[in-house]
């Protein structure tokens, strides 16, 4: 591998220098991530103060739950809405679903019976006054069929406080407190610190192989098709999404949201004043905002027009300045929980693609750089760096050789996967979340009875393989060979602006992009 001391011997050296820096990087990165991991997530955390408080003094949430089809699980999720440690006078409760025929209208009808003296609703795209009857048109707001879901709940909205969260999440007892107190500044001794205008929950996976109720597993069947039998690897994708939030995408998360260097964050579980978000999405009151946006809409509505909607809503909030408030708050140790049943790798490989896609142009930087943050890649300079730098070969001895550099790329490999492993098994016992006599099989962790149990290594060993293999070649698909998505029943093409064109059938022309949009960090994340 010697050049002599030549100037391409210059560039090689320079170029290993460059790799020994971003490799040092990405550990480090890495490092802060597991960090918080094992400082948040071994043990349940103090109860919150929020609804201790004085009932009047209780902020009043609005939880908005947008609905599309039945996944595994689904009653579950839904129903762990009502059974959060919140005063029920100070929480409203709202499903939102496209249509009556949606297949997961009659769950959600189930589900408000069932849990009837609260303050919850079933509400219905095609009935909004908005889009539809004598003072509506369907052109009202942009294609986002999650924002359109989602903008009747958002307008009727009681209280400021503004909680969505996925109808494919479960959400603990817990965390309608904790996320408040954050969000808020409440102390438990009573006290107040600086309060932030978003915080969120770090989101997992958990492949639940078959619903366990009836009802869902029967309307799962209607709607859910295998190409493959049930018994072939083609038919384990659920597991690739489960290891990877729980190891890359865990750490990365909570060490960008460490940081706090640029906002990072999923739709999955999301907390924010819609007092805020209806002041920033103005124009007239926020000087970032071009003239041009004024057309858009207020609030939610003002990223109907945009597919990557969660990160747009959060890098609105981040660059909109308000003394006395911090940016983002990630509550450490609050999970939101997805289970998963049924997922092909075919499936797991087209969510990956949608999410790249949506997002590169969201964040492009980070898009660009992301395979050099994967195991494989990112080992591959590190072994490069270390048998191509002079001085390594000098102090240490190591070898110059394309021989050393196999044997410490796939000693880091080894490494780091182990390390996946351990981070991996840490996040699965779900130790910080409170478990009762109503937690669900798949919120228990491994380190309860009756919970999913720990995967076997060489299963996970296959699956871990399977995710890393396929990284870069998704990576390569998504970034550089396509620009339309399919996402929520819908075709989409994404503009380099970040604004989207419904290519199934006519719909308004997309409104302006807003001047010095979206520019930060994020890992890229599934629906």
């Amino acid at each position: 591998m010697t050049l002599g001391n030549g100037p391409m011997s210059i560039v090689v050296q320079s170029a290993a220098l460059v790799s020994l820096i971003w490799s040092c990087i990405v550990f480090f990165v890495q490092g802060i991530g597991i960090s918080q991991i094992f400082r948040h997530h071994s043990a349940p955390h103090a109860k919150p103060a929020s609804p201790n408080l004085e009932e009047d003094e209780v902020p009043h949430i609005t939880l908005i739950r947008p609905v599309k089809g039945v996944e595994g699980g689904l009653y579950e999720c839904l129903a762990s809405s009502f059974r959060l440690a919140y005063p029920r006078s100070r929480l409203t409760i709202y499903f939102c679903v496209a249509t009556v025929t949606d297949p997961a209208y009659p769950i959600l009808q189930q589900v408000v019976a069932d849990f009837s003296g609260f303050d919850a609703r079933v509400l219905v795209e095609e009935e909004d006054p908005l889009l539809h009857g004598n003072s509506g048109h369907i052109n009202n707001l942009g294609p986002n069929p999650k924002i359109r879901n989602m903008s009747r709940a958002y307008r009727e909205a009681k209280g400021d406080i503004i909680w969505i969260a996925d109808c494919n999440v479960w959400i603990g007892t817990g965390s309608a407190g904790r996320m408040v107190d954050k969000l808020c500044g409440f102390l438990p001794d009573g006290g107040r610190t600086t309060p932030y205008k978003f915080v969120h929950q770090l989101p997992l996976v958990v492949d639940i192989g078959s619903p366990r109720n009836a009802q869902e597993q029967s309307l799962l069947s209607q709607h859910t098709t295998h190409p493959h039998p049930p018994n072939s690897l083609l038919d384990h994708g659920g597991r690739l999404e489960e290891l990877f939030m729980s190891t890359t995408h865990a750490k990365f998360y909570g060490a960008i949201n460490t940081v706090c260097i640029a906002p990072c964050i999923i739709g999955k579980s999301n907390m924010f004043r819609k007092s805020h978000l209806d002041r920033f999405s103005d124009p007239s009151q926020n000087p970032i905002l071009s003239t041009r946006d004024a057309s858009r809409g207020r609030g939610l509505d003002f990223f109907s027009s945009y597919i990557c909607e969660d990160h747009l809503i959060g890098d609105l909030i981040w660059r909109s300045k308000l003394p006395g408030f911090k940016n983002h708050g990630l509550v450490f140790g609050e999970v939101a929980i997805q289970p998963i049943s049924g997922m092909s790798v075919a499936a797991y490989i087209a969510r990956r693609v949608r999410w790249l896609r949506v997002r590169k142009w969201t964040v492009l930087l980070a898009t660009l750089v992301e395979p050099g943050v994967e195991s494989l890649v990112c080992c591959l300079h590190l072994s490069f760096a270390l048998t191509t730098l002079a001085w390594f070969h000098e102090i240490f001895g190591v070898e110059q050789t394309w021989g050393a550099m196999g044997r410490i790329w796939l000693s880091a490999v080894a490494v780091w996967m182990l390390v996946d492993r351990w981070v991996g098994n840490k996040l699965n016992k779900l130790q910080s979340v409170e478990a009762d006599e109503h937690t669900p099989f798949f919120a228990l962790g491994s380190a309860r009875r009756g919970g999913i149990q720990q995967r076997p290594f060489l299963e996970w060993l296959a699956a871990w393989l399977g995710r890393e293999l396929l990284a870069l070649p998704i990576w390569t698909w998504a970034v550089l060979l396509g620009t339309s998505v399919n996402w929520r029943g819908k075709h989409f093409k994404v503009r380099m602006d970040m604004s989207v064109v419904e290519t199934d059938g006519p719909r308004r022309p997309p409104a302006a992009p807003s001047k010095g949009h979206v520019n930060s960090c994020n890992k890229d994340c599934i629906d």
